[in-house]
């Protein structure tokens, strides 16, 4: 197999969805602003896309996937769908029942997850509302996260890299039906909608592994060996692998506290450092996962080793100069994509500045993505965990101390902060125990990748004072000098990168190809 065309077609469909999401919030700031209903309408979809990647994605795939992997490798087609038949059984049944209690005491929940919100108030009546529609989402994505971890157990990435893009459409046409209605009746109209995607998206995975001749025998829950090792493995990974998820939350948690429009603020930035994220580091992160669980379970440790370098050194030279750009032109960035409508100019600046925080621990996140399938190949879901559980205190502690002198910057701070701890000390462990170690190649290209960030940073920051005229103005000609700023930064580091060592054309064509031909 190789990685970089995996990787190429995971961050090709995902970088299609964060375009229709883009386009998606632009129409949700358009329509809804930062005011009450917004807020009330992003905890209700952040709550079950927070349980969504802890349980279903993050956990649940962890541990799936390599297991899968593996008696596909070991003991064949059939036995792998049998484990996955019992393995879907046993988490759609768990998830119901979950559901449907949260459901039930949804009033007594949303005081824990926005205790700011006043519960005599209009945003937490509207949070309850909008939660509970939206919390069946998270049962369609958990037999979405099994299904695609089927095919990405074949290689077969296409399909559920696609998948979220059927979301964004959906809640795409549902803001453009809801055009001049009263701001909550969007708001109920967008809850249904993330109800419909999750349907929608099981449809089309179905679809999806029918093509590939992937039927998952039904069977009835039963907690057989193979299940319980799942579950066993899945408990430390629900936090191991969605730290950040966590770190997200307990921000919106906190920033409920704040002045109304905060966790807007918070949400659309978080949207747009979302971008590189999904597109490099979730799709080399995924792509990574099947490859070093095979290459392990064929004792191959160097080939991991070397397959994990190769895929930091693809995700950092593409990160790097992302997080300088959204670093040095944030504010130009957030009153492109959302100072329209409802969105106003002071709330663009406030959107900038968390932007701007958030920003300087895109690295860290990538990283985390990408360390963790060296962990969670060789079934250890216990050693992030530990790693998580740390780095969230710290989020929660930094988080307090810096929203008095910051306010919702402060939360995005402490963010990224505890991500650099999280990847800084999953490097450790892995070298430490001997399953990962820096090459040369890789220490040399970064240098290279540093220097030319440095150089493109420089520039964005020249040009973006020359062009301060233009950002005052409309909206197309923010446009065009936004465009401008994009093809000046992203010219300029291609041509330093090449200059200065931190890629080639030829080993972009052939970097983290499978030695045995794959």
């Amino acid at each position: 197999m190789s990685l970089i065309k995996s990787v190429a077609t995971v961050g090709g469909y995902t970088m299609v969805s964060r375009v229709l999401g883009f386009l998606r919030d632009i129409l949700m700031a358009t329509v809804l602003g930062a005011g009450p209903v917004a807020d009330a309408f992003f905890v209700a979809f952040r709550i079950p896309n927070m349980f969504r990647r802890l349980v279903a994605e993050g956990a649940f795939s962890a541990a799936f996937v390599p297991m899968f992997a593996r008696r596909l490798e070991a003991e064949g087609k059939e036995i792998a769908l049998e484990f996955a038949g019992h393995s879907l059984s046993i988490l759609v049944g768990f998830l119901l029942i979950f559901s449907a209690l949260f459901m039930i005491f949804m009033p007594f929940m949303m005081q824990y997850l926005a205790p700011g919100f006043a519960v005599d108030g209009d945003r937490f009546a509207l949070a309850v509302d909008f939660t509970r529609i939206t919390f069946p989402y998270l049962t369609a994505m958990a037999i979405v996260a099994l299904l695609g971890g089927m095919l990405t157990a074949f290689y077969k990435f296409a399909a559920m890299a696609a998948a979220p893009i059927l979301l964004n459409i959906i809640l795409i046409g549902c803001l453009l039906a809801a055009m001049g209605k009263m701001e909550p009746t969007v708001g109920l109209m967008l809850s249904w909608g993330v109800a419909a995607a999750g349907l929608a998206q099981v449809i089309f995975l179905i679809i999806a592994c029918r093509r590939e001749a992937i039927q998952i025998p039904i069977r009835a829950p039963r907690l057989n060996a193979d299940v319980k090792r799942l579950l066993k493995l899945m408990l430390p990974g629900a936090l191991g692998a969605g730290v950040m998820q966590i770190n997200i939350l307990v921000g919106t948690i906190i920033a409920s506290f704040l002045a109304t429009g905060s966790i807007s603020y918070l949400y659309y930035a978080d949207r747009v450092y979302q971008l590189p994220l999904g597109v490099i580091g979730i799709a080399v992160g995924t792509a990574l996962l099947p490859l070093l669980s095979r290459q392990i379970r064929a004792g191959e440790e160097r080939l991991s080793i070397i397959s994990l370098n190769r895929a930091i050194e693809l995700s950092m030279l593409l990160t790097l100069p992302a997080a300088v750009a959204l670093m040095v032109i944030p504010e130009q960035i957030t009153s492109v994509l959302f100072q329209h409508g409802e969105f106003s100019a002071a709330d663009s600046l406030k959107t900038g500045a968390a932007l701007l925080a958030f920003s300087s621990g895109l690295p860290a996140y990538v990283l985390v993505k990408i360390l963790a399938p060296g962990f969670f190949a060789r079934e250890d879901t216990t050693s992030p965990v530990v790693v998580g559980v740390l780095a969230m205190i710290t989020n929660v502690v930094l988080s307090l101390i810096l929203i008095g002198s910051f306010s919702h910057v402060g939360i995005a701070i402490a963010t990224s902060l505890s991500s650099w701890l999280n990847a800084l000390i999953l490097f450790a462990l892995l070298i430490r125990r001997g399953h990962y170690q820096t090459d040369s190649r890789l220490l040399r290209r970064l240098f290279g990748m540093i220097i030319a960030s440095a150089i493109m940073g420089a520039a964005l920051w020249f040009a973006r004072d020359l062009l301060t005229a233009e950002f005052d103005g409309d909206l197309m000609t923010r446009i065009v000098a936004l465009a401008l700023l994009v093809a000046l930064g992203g010219g300029l580091y291609a041509i330093a990168a090449l200059i200065t060592g931190a890629a080639s054309l030829a080993d972009l064509k052939s970097m983290l190809r499978k030695r045995n031909g794959g």
